[in-house]
């Protein structure tokens, strides 16, 4: 019989936005510039995330509470939000990881 670690999730629960992940996001933002927000829609496993791009590409995300909860974090951090599903993702961000996997 299986048993599932204390604090674990069960495999197929839908992972949330957290107050840590909100932080993480808060601290990207306050140390890199130009940085902008693309909402991602929910998967069968995650909820709505949210990728943060800065002006030189790198970029982190985290998950957040539904398309709206994407929307309230960029309006009070006040940062443009792009839905990523219309715009796709930045040339920036594709040339940072390219220079990443440069680098070994």
């Amino acid at each position: 019989m299986a048993l599932f670690g204390l604090g674990k999730k069960r495999r197929g629960t839908l992972r949330t936005g957290t107050s840590e992940d909100t932080r993480h996001l808060q601290a990207f933002i306050a140390t890199r510039e130009g940085v902008e927000a693309f909402v991602e829609p929910r998967t069968a496993v995650t909820d709505t995330t949210v990728l943060l791009v800065a002006h030189d590409g790198e970029w982190t995300r985290r998950r957040v509470d539904g398309p709206s909860g994407a929307a309230d974090f960029a309006r009070k951090e006040s940062i443009p939000l792009y839905d990523a599903a219309v715009v796709g993702y930045p040339r920036r961000m594709r040339e940072y990881n390219e220079r990443q996997r440069g680098r070994g």
